[in-house]
């Protein structure tokens, strides 16, 4: 069964979703049709910690470690996601780094557009902090939930 809660953040509305046990999406809910969620609201332990998490947040601290996250998607996708969970609170990292950084832990070639693919299909926003991956040039480059979103996120955590 899935699970949905809503939280209020100074960006907007953003649903929660949950298998019962960790989160597993996190979304501008003005992003989302509401055709397309099917769901029981439910009060749940996970979601009481990401409240928290992101009251931390937008609080403008770094609120440390993660709740319990189970996004579903590719392997390839989740060794992307899982690097983008590495990125310090604060900074950021290129499409093209990344790409580098699975190349050599796999041997041979990576582009940056498959990276930037996986990234797009980040599932669970803010936590897995797809906002902090700009483009070569330092351009703030495509997000899910719109660039004035990435840009304030950014701006929250004190980048320039």
């Amino acid at each position: 069964m899935t699970y949905t809660t809503y939280y209020s953040s100074p960006l907007g509305k953003i649903i929660l979703v949950s298998d019962g046990a960790a989160l597993t999406e996190l979304d501008f809910a003005e992003d989302v049709p509401a055709a397309s969620v099917e769901h029981t609201q439910k009060d749940l332990p996970v979601f009481e910690e990401v409240s928290r998490w992101l009251d931390v947040y937008f609080a403008g601290r770094d609120p440390g470690a993660l709740p319990p996250l189970a996004p579903h998607g590719t392997a390839f996708q989740q060794a992307v996601w899982k690097i983008l969970r590495g990125i310090p609170y604060g900074t950021t990292t290129t499409y093209g780094r990344i790409a580098a950084h699975i190349a050599a832990a796999r041997g041979g070639r990576m582009s940056a557009q498959a990276v930037g693919g996986a990234v797009g299909r980040n599932p669970i926003s803010i936590l897995i902090p797809c906002h902090r991956v700009i483009g070569a040039d330092g351009s703030l480059t495509g997000y899910a939930g719109g660039l004035d979103k990435k840009e304030a996120l950014l701006r929250l955590e004190g980048v320039r």
